[in-house]
């Protein structure tokens, strides 16, 4: 009998969640702290239902346009949204009403964005501070040296954006080994935060990792990692 494409998304994830929990374990980890967060960037609007019947329930996108289609045909869904990628400020307005949290705050022109836009719209916004962990100049991102300074300034004048944790991408070149030195140092710039910022500041989560490298991600401390091809392999898209 042939596997529907949800079957073989069902089980890519379970294989994702076994890697996961593997990794999760040489680390003294449980697995069960890592939320898999399932990439649609490159599904049309109509295999999100693929998604949702493998049973997986966060779902990411990186371009607002693709997300507002894909809420809006699957609103009545048990499924939380992210948004992991730039987000342009004329499209902050249409996103956040839709969006449980916004990964990829990466300039303080953007956290004030937010900022005015969610108090205007009543919203208490969870978010991200997007680290350029990699140093590359064409990834988007706080410098890490910025971060500090980002952090204590939303938490004295954003009160409708609540600071969630850090996310950060490692280098496309290198391999593993670079990947987890970029890990590893988004780790300690958050530990060495936790120290110093302020109370209403949750620097609980580390989203890192996609389906190259999240194994090194989950062993240097991850909280969510990004998954997009490592579950669609197979499927007809």
């Amino acid at each position: 009998m042939n596997r529907t494409d949800a079957q073989i998304i069902a089980d890519n994830a379970a294989r994702v969640r076994e890697q996961i929990a593997t990794a999760a374990d040489s680390a003294g980890r449980s697995g069960d702290e890592i939320l898999l967060v399932a990439v649609t960037k490159y599904l049309p609007t109509e295999r999100i239902a693929d998604v949702i019947e493998a049973g997986l329930e966060t779902l990411g996108e990186s371009r607002p346009q693709q997300l507002w289609d894909k809420y809006d045909r699957f609103e009545q869904a048990d499924i939380r949204w992210h948004m992991i990628g730039h987000l342009q400020k004329n499209k902050i307005r249409k996103t956040l009403p839709r969006i449980s949290l916004l990964e990829s705050v990466d300039s303080s022109s953007m956290l004030d964005a937010v900022q005015r836009i969610a108090a205007e719209e009543s919203l208490q916004q969870d978010v991200l501070i997007e680290v350029n962990i990699s140093g590359d100049k064409t990834k988007y991102g706080f410098p890490p040296e910025e971060v500090e300074a980002s952090i204590l300034h939303a938490a004295e004048s954003c009160p409708n954006v609540a600071i969630k944790g850090l996310m950060g991408m490692a280098a496309r070149e290198g391999g593993l080994d670079i990947a987890r030195r970029n890990f590893e140092s988004l780790r300690e710039l958050r530990d060495r935060l936790i120290d110093v910022v302020p109370s209403n500041v949750d620097l609980g989560h580390l989203s890192m990792g996609m389906s190259r490298d999240f194994e090194e991600a989950v062993r240097s401390g991850a909280t969510m990692v990004r998954i997009g091809r490592a579950l669609y392999e197979g499927v007809r898209i």
